[in-house]
């Protein structure tokens, strides 16, 4: 847990240190230039806006109330605060009037919607007034909480304007005198995982100590006894379950969260319940709560994670069924999901560097939840299954609209993921295109990195140093990469000498322009499953970097099914600058079932003829971006080439 190396609290950089060229700045332009007017476009021809806005009638419910009195209405408030999340991570990449006049529309709109004591939810103000917190398990009321508080704090940050800021701390004073420990508030906490997390945010904004503690009663209180959930229910006069996925395990609260070990119920909620306990536990120094995450972070990723970084199997709990229940035409796999994965991650690096949580927070990031958008930022996916037969499409809006904001605010944040800071340390966590810039150690240190990674594995970090003095370089050597090589200023540097957790550490006075130069190797791998994923048996998966690559019908011949590759098999990387926007493909040699000779038959006593023939992947994140068709990652493998 961490090294003497440097201090072991580490934090995300702000918005504004960070620039990003390389692979992800056209990711980012999609975003500002599409996915940030359809965010907002699509708002207005839903309805949102006109809930929010108290200057005109009471609208008709949009979305029809399910038997328990539920409807996705309730939390599009949260919708709103990811809209202006993301608007506050692109302003502060580049001011843009007409993006903040929109900004500050929603704002105005919810500043007049802001109760008296403070209260501020557009479905129990406007849609059903009267029944504030009567159902903290179900409705969301603390999970919007939690977006708008986000979006106030990335607005503030960007722009300097604290109107929204100050909107929700008035809040929160309200809420944190209706819940906590103390005699005559209410025990709850939210059935939806969220505003923990936004609180530390917020903890780290304005260092009011109080909203951490705030954090950490919601997640100490959660699951204890007697249930708050069942004790509301009661009030309720709820007789029979009426949400049909319910369980306590279903919103993590079927045990206090120091006493969890495995990953269950809803994914997305976990995620976030994970993240704000990280949050809590590094800021507070609570051990007891580290190790409960290590914990839940071992179940995850031995026995309930997609090679893609995708979660959550069932559409039935948008989560986590039994180990090992990884299908793959039906895997749920929700955008969100490996997004909080991302979060998660993001927030045990925390702790120190570490590459148990970097590979998967890459892994994530450039396949499971990159994948949720299309490559113009104009289309999306809420599913994220690892095989399609050519019907699962991307579309251009949902009715539970979450996965398009949180993409969209991940990708326009991307450059807090490539480093982290401490007081005495920076960690370079992420390969990509870009210059951060750091107040370290009483100095200013520029780190400038070179790179046309994830494409190709030549990385220079140029750091010049202001008067920073000694401080620790930490560079991620990933745990796929054996074989990476290292050299400072031209000298050749042992990285297993040096190495803390999988990083290359590097303590010294750096100079004004000092060049760490790594040579990561970006060998094309052939994975495969544990045994107990009954549908990946005899099935391979390719991955090259941190990219998991996947067949597409529009690039091979056959069915995607009927195309088998062997054990042996060699594949090449090849940039194709023309496809796709300019992609890294593999080409290889495999052998295909023909069916041309069957007939009528549909069974018979001799096999399928061979044919060989030539197949080509492209990475998991860019498909569904041309003609509608079968899509395959785990292909079949051809056990007759085995030597």
């Amino acid at each position: 847990m961490g090294s003497p190396l440097f201090s072991e609290q580490f934090r995300p950089p702000s918005i504004p240190e960070v620039k990003v060229q390389g692979f992800w700045e056209p990711v980012v332009q999609a975003v500002r230039e599409k996915s940030s007017v359809v965010l907002y476009d699509r708002c207005i021809a839903a309805g949102t806006l006109e809930q929010i806005d108290i200057d005109v009638p009471v609208p008709e419910i949009r979305i029809s109330l399910t038997p328990g009195g539920e409807t996705t209405q309730m939390f599009w408030d949260s919708d709103i605060g990811k809209i202006l999340e993301t608007f506050g991570y692109l302003l502060a990449g580049e001011r843009d009037a007409l993006m903040e006049e929109k900004a500050d529309r929603l704002i105005d709109l919810l500043a007049k919607l802001q109760q008296p004591d403070g209260y501020l939810d557009s479905w129990y103000i406007r849609m059903q007034p009267g029944k504030r917190w009567t159902n903290l398990r179900d409705c969301h009321e603390m999970y919007n909480i939690g977006h708008l508080l986000e979006g106030a704090v990335a607005y503030y940050q960007a722009t300097g304007k604290r109107k929204l800021l100050d909107i929700m701390i008035k809040y929160l004073h309200y809420v944190d005198a209706i819940f906590g420990f103390e005699e005559g508030k209410r025990r709850g906490y939210p059935g939806h995982e969220e505003i923990e997390l936004a609180l530390v945010k917020l903890y780290r904004v304005t260092g009011e100590r109080r909203w951490l503690d705030l954090s950490a009663y919601f997640i100490n209180e959660r699951g204890q006894k007697p249930h708050y959930f069942e004790l509301e229910a009661k009030e309720r006069g709820e007789t029979v379950n009426l949400t049909a996925s319910y369980t306590h395990e279903y919103n993590q609260s079927h045990l206090p969260v120091r006493e969890q070990e495995k990953v269950v119920g809803h994914a997305v909620r976990a995620m976030y319940l994970y993240c704000g306990m990280a949050d809590v536990a590094m800021e507070t120094g609570d051990n007891s709560l580290r190790e409960t995450l290590d914990k839940l972070w071992d179940d995850l990723i031995s026995k309930r994670l997609y090679i893609t970084g995708g979660m959550g199997p069932s559409k039935d709990n948008e989560g986590f069924t039994e180990d090992y229940d990884l299908p793959n035409a039906t895997a749920y796999a929700e955008t969100c999901a490996t997004i909080g994965l991302a979060f998660w991650a993001h927030r045990m690096l925390g702790f120190g560097p570490d590459i148990r949580y970097a590979d998967v927070m890459e892994r994530a990031i450039y396949n499971g939840a990159l994948s949720g958008l299309s490559q113009d930022g104009s289309r999306f996916f809420y599913e994220n299954p690892l095989e399609s037969d050519g019907t699962h499409n991307r579309w251009e809006w949902h009715r539970c609209p979450c996965c398009p904001p949180n993409i969209s605010r991940l990708v326009a944040s991307i450059g807090t993921y490539i480093y982290s800071c401490a007081e005495d340390a920076v960690a370079v966590n992420l390969y990509c295109q870009s210059t951060g810039s750091f107040e370290l150690c009483g100095g200013k240190v520029v780190i400038s990195q070179e790179t046309d990674y994830p494409w190709k594995g030549k990385v220079g970090i140029t750091i010049t140093n202001e008067g920073a003095g000694e401080f620790a370089l930490a560079a991620r050597i990933p745990g796929w990469a054996a074989g990476t090589t290292a050299k400072l200023n031209g000298e050749e540097i042992d990285i297993a000498e040096n190495s803390v957790n999988g990083y290359l550490v590097i303590k010294r006075v750096w100079g004004n322009s000092d060049i760490l130069e790594l040579d990561i190797p970006l060998k094309v791998r052939k994975l495969y499953s544990h045994p107990e994923i009954k549908q990946d048996v005899n099935r391979v998966a390719l991955a090259r970097g941190p990219l998991v690559y996947c067949l597409e019908a529009v690039d091979n011949e056959l069915p995607l099914n009927r195309i088998y590759i062997g054990a042996d098999t060699e594949f090449q990387d090849e940039f194709r600058e023309d496809m796709l926007g300019g992609v890294t493909v593999l080409t290889g040699k495999a052998r295909g079932k023909v069916s041309e000779d069957w007939g009528k038959e549909l069974y018979r006593e001799e096999p399928a003829k061979w044919c060989d023939l030539d197949v080509l992947a492209i990475p998991y994140y860019l498909w569904d971006n041309r003609d509608p068709g079968e899509m395959l990652v785990w292909v079949p493998l051809d056990n007759s080439c085995e030597k």
